[in-house]
Parts: C-alpha cells; sequence; structure tokens
C-alpha cells in the first residue's frame, strides 16, 4: 500500500504537480495523424496533462498544438481559420502560426508593436508511428525524438488505435502492468483453445530494473515439464510491450506480433490509452483487416464506440453489457472484449482510487517497482536531475516476447535474441 501522500503524488498530472512536471520531460502522443487528414483541414480539441489545446495541421502539412484559447480575450481557438500556415481567432482576427508568434493583428494598428509581444502557448509536434507526437516540458531539456521500435516498422506492418478511458492514468497503466489478472479477468472457458495465461493462475515474476525501466518475466507451469514464459518491457513513464498470448497448444497466432500501450493523462480523470501492434518481423505484413478483426475481439472496433469519439459503447451507465449467463458458461467476467474487460475493472475502482487501501501480494511485485520509479522520477525531476528513459537509446533495442520452456532451462539464455528490437 501507498501513503496518502506518495498517491497523490503519482495521480496528479497538471502543471507544476510533481508527476506532471514528470511527465512533461518526455514525448507524448497527442493525437492520431489521422485525425488531421490534410493541410488547413478542421483544427481538433486535445486536452492532455490537464490542459485544454488545439492541434491543426497547416498549409504546409506541419501540425501545431496550440492553446484553445486566443491571449486577447480568451476566445476559444477551435473555431478558428486554419489558413495559410497559421490558425486565426474568428473573434478579432489575430492569427498565430505553429511556434506561437502572432503573424497577423488585423484590429491593430498597422505595425503595432504589440504584434511582436504576443504570443499564444506552443508546444512542439513531430510525427511517427501514425501518431502525432509532442513535448510539454522545458525547451532547454528537450530530449531526442522517442525511437521505440513500433516507431521504425514500416506503415504495412504497423496498427494503432486509441481509446478514451475515464479513470486516473495509474489505474491503467498498473493494469497493463499486471501479468495475473489475465488468467482471470480475461479467461474465456468457453474456447475450445484456451490461452496459456489461464493455465496457471499464480505466475511467478521476476522483475529487473534497468536504466529505462524494467523488464518483468512471468512464469507458469503448464504441465508436460514445460513453463510459460512471457517477457513484458515496461519504459517509462507509461509505455509498456507485450508479446502474443500463446494458444494452448503453444501455437503463435496466424500472424505474430507484438502488442503494447502507452497510457497518456488527460487531466487527473481521465487517460488516453494507445495501443499498437506490430508484426513480428519482415516476412508477415500485419493487413488491415487482421488489425481490425482484432479491435473487434478487443472490444474496441469501430462498432465498439460512441461514433464520433474514441470513447466505449459499453460503459458503467449500461454496466458495461456484463451476461450473467455466459459468466456461468466460462465467460469468467461476462463481459465481451479484454478492453472492455479491463475498462470495466479501472474505471469501476473510482476515477482515483485510495491505494493506502490496498493489500499486495506476491504476483504485484511489477506494481510495486513501477510505483517506486515513478515516485522516484518525479523527485530526480524536482532536484534538476535526468530521470530514466529520456535517452532513447536505453529502450530503442528492447521488444517482448513469450515462449515455451522446458523446466531444466534458463529463460534468459532462450531469450537472449528474441528480447532484442530486429527493425
Amino acid at each position: 500500500m501507498l501513503k496518502h501522500e506518495d498517491n497523490e503524488r503519482l495521480v496528479r498530472v497538471g502543471p507544476g504537480t510533481p508527476m506532471g512536471q514528470t511527465m512533461r520531460r518526455y514525448w507524448q502522443p497527442a493525437l492520431l495523424s489521422s485525425e488531421l487528414p490534410e493541410p488547413d483541414c478542421a483544427p481538433v480539441r486535445v486536452r492532455l496533462l490537464g490542459e485544454d489545446l488545439i492541434a491543426y495541421r497547416d498549409t504546409d502539412g506541419k501540425v501545431g498544438l496550440v492553446d484553445a484559447f486566443c491571449p486577447h480575450r480568451r476566445a476559444p481557438m477551435f473555431f478558428g481559420r486554419n489558413e495559410e500556415c497559421g490558425l486565426r481567432c474568428v473573434y478579432h482576427g489575430w492569427k498565430f502560426d505553429r511556434a506561437g508568434n502572432c503573424v497577423d493583428m488585423p484590429s491593430e494598428p498597422a505595425g503595432t508593436p504589440l504584434q511582436a509581444k504576443v504570443k499564444i502557448k506552443a508546444y512542439l509536434c513531430i510525427e511517427k508511428g501514425g501518431a502525432v507526437w509532442t513535448y510539454m516540458g522545458p525547451r532547454e531539456l528537450q530530449p531526442p525524438e522517442p525511437d521505440h521500435e513500433w516507431l521504425r516498422v514500416p506503415e504495412s506492418h504497423l496498427f494503432v488505435s486509441k481509446t478514451y478511458e475515464h479513470c486516473n492514468y495509474m489505474q491503467a497503466l498498473e493494469g497493463g502492468l499486471d501479468t495475473a489478472h489475465v488468467s482471470y479477468l480475461h479467461k474465456d472457458g468457453r474456447d475450445d483453445a484456451l490461452h496459456l495465461a489461464a493455465v496457471d493462475g499464480a505466475p511467478r515474476l521476476d522483475v529487473e530494473v534497468t536504466d529505462y525501466g524494467y523488464y518483468y518475466v512471468s512464469s507458469r507451469n503448464v504441465g508436460n515439464g514445460s513453463n510459460y514464459v512471457r517477457l513484458y518491457q515496461y519504459i517509462m513513464p507509461n509505455h509498456q510491450m507485450r508479446a502474443n498470448v500463446l494458444s494452448h497448444s503453444g501455437k503463435r497466432p496466424k500472424v505474430p506480433k507484438i502488442d503494447g500501450h502507452v497510457w497518456v493523462p488527460i487531466d487527473d480523470e481521465n487517460v488516453w490509452v494507445w495501443n499498437f501492434m506490430y508484426a513480428y518481423d519482415e516476412s508477415t505484413p500485419l493487413d488491415r483487416e487482421f488489425a481490425m478483426n482484432y479491435e473487434t475481439r478487443a472490444g474496441r472496433g469501430p462498432d465498439d464506440l460512441v461514433p464520433g469519439t474514441f470513447k466505449l459503447k459499453a460503459n458503467i451507465e449500461n454496466n458495461y453489457n456484463v451476461d450473467r449467463e455466459k459468466q456461468k458458461q466460462g465467460l469468467f467476467a461476462g463481459i465481451e472484449g479484454v478492453n472492455t474487460q479491463d475498462f470495466a475493472l479501472q474505471e469501476g475502482m473510482a476515477r482515483i482510487i485510495d491505494r493506502s487501501q490496498e493489500f499486495l501480494g506476491t504476483t504485484d511485485k511489477a506494481i510495486v517497482t513501477l510505483r517506486r520509479l515513478l515516485l522516484d522520477a518525479t523527485r530526480a525531476v524536482e532536484k534538476g536531475e535526468t530521470p530514466r528513459a529520456i535517452d532513447p537509446t536505453t529502450y530503442a533495442n528492447v521488444r517482448a516476447h513469450d515462449e515455451l520452456v522446458p523446466q531444466s532451462e534458463d529463460w534468459r539464455a532462450l531469450f537472449d535474441k528474441e528480447g532484442m528490437a530486429r527493425w
């Protein structure tokens, strides 16, 4: 369990908070590139780390991310005109470029010195892996661009989506790093081919702290002298990678892939869950039909979302469509879709949980280590030090893996090559 003051330090992400300042030291995905489909298209509202912002793609095709309100009279920039390499407020015509400079002030006398003084808050953006990434921290401390393996994958081998979750980011992040829950929450006894994680519900965990965060390994006894071993990667502050869940026979899916998430705080009570999957090697592209079928099975396909949003139709108001009869038939949670199952439990805890009320067990090693590393990072930032994973070379060459391993062998020797990036 955590002290109340440590819990508060972890969950608050607004400007000036310890975790907010720490999150701002890293590049964060802000929106899908597809949300800004062409130059001079309509602006998009973005809320990130407790700040209301507007994203737009200018005439040159470059993305700007600026304050949601004009610095003149705080009029909403969402209604602005996206034209000629700038966003123009429709209230009085003041126009700003991607860097935040006021490039036109038609309501003021020509040559007014006020124009040079007025700025709109603006954050630097880049595009990688089908997403717009932004850096919101001190400009003099700007780190190199992110270089996760999935950001180097060809478009033909990558699929990226996002969903909106109504809870604090820590609940979602901890859920993603909790390997034991897979054996229960995501168990589906209706299927003929159960995944191996369901065979042993008490995995043994090893957690190894690294200069980018940690890797952790779950080992499950699946009989016949074998362990099912999963190697996960946690890359600070909010990034996870995992490999396929093998079927009961130990076979990989038709399209071998690596999955992962990035949990980006919207504010203290909401989080963007970024979902990525990429093909395991060059020989097998990740076709869109396969990816969309996977999204649908997970409960976050297009038909699962409220039209025009990234929010699930299944939510707390309809109890996530829990079906008690299916629960009796073998669907452990009685809720369809892995993504929906996660949301039901994580959102159902409360918008922000009180971790001082918890009782942790042996399978919570990764959770305990996560909290310690994040708390350490906030204190490092407060001291003016550099937190882990700022340097992309620390994590650029890692990847996740899972495999059946004879109990007589050390998984480390077998995973030595497979745990390294190929792209």
